[in-house]
Formats: C-alpha cells, structure tokens, sequence
C-alpha cells in the first residue's frame, strides 16, 4: 500500500501554539507511517478555506489537516469564525472527495484552554490518516 501523503494548512493566528500543533501533528504522521509533503501557513483559521481548495486539488495529496485555535474573546467573533471554517472546509472534503481533518480547537476557550488542546494535532492526523486507509478500501 502506497504511503499516505498529506497536506497541511496551519493558521499563523496565535502561532506559539499552533506551531507546537505543526510539529505534534507532524510527529505523529510519521509515527502512523505517513508523510506531510506540503504545508501551506495561512494568517487565520478564517483564511484556511482558500488554502485547503489549494491542496485537495493536489493530486499528490491524499488528505488535508487543518491546525489552528480560535480564542474565546469579547464578542461571538470566534464561534462565526468556526462555524464558517468548518462549514466550508467541510464542503470543500465532500466537493474533491478528499478527507479534510479538523484539527481546530475552540470557539469559547480561553488561552490556557487552547495549550491544553494541542494534542488535537495529533487526532486531527490520526482522523485524516484512517480517513485515506478506510477510502482506499
């Protein structure tokens, strides 16, 4: 069976964290056997849409993981921010028939809370991963 190949799209937004998301998120692909050969920083989770169309029309791609946070702040910016996200990323996985991994964490969390969650890294991969194997069956 051919190596998973996958792309990722980080949100630059709060990038101490999302870094350590990138490098967690990288880590665990090659412990699942896979390889990410692209990854495409974007300034927000809001602008990861336009990055995700990018790579699931990669033909070289077999899924994408999107990594970010999005901070509770003092308006319902956030939860617009991560319904529209993930409703168009969602959108975008079922348009090129390519996985598309969440791997944002929020809307409503404080700081703190998104430094807990960076593992979600690591569960967005392991999703993009069986997603790849399950549609290869």
């Amino acid at each position: 069976m051919d190596k998973i190949r996958l792309g990722f799209v980080v949100s630059e937004f709060n990038r101490d964290l999302t870094h350590q998301m990138e490098l967690l998120g990288k880590e665990h692909a090659a412990f699942l056997g896979a390889s990410v050969v692209q990854t495409i920083l974007v300034p927000g989770v809001y602008d990861m849409p336009l990055a995700v169309k990018k790579l699931a029309k990669d033909k070289n791609i077999d899924a994408i993981v999107a990594l970010g946070c999005v901070i509770e702040g003092t308006t319902e910016h956030d939860e617009v921010i991560m319904q529209q996200t993930s409703r168009k990323i969602t959108d975008l996985s079922l348009d090129f028939e390519k996985p598309v991994a969440l791997g944002i964490s929020g809307p409503g969390m404080s700081r703190l809370e998104a430094h807990e969650r960076i593992d979600y890294a690591k569960r967005a991969v392991e999703s993009a991963v069986k997603m790849v194997q399950r549609m290869r069956e």
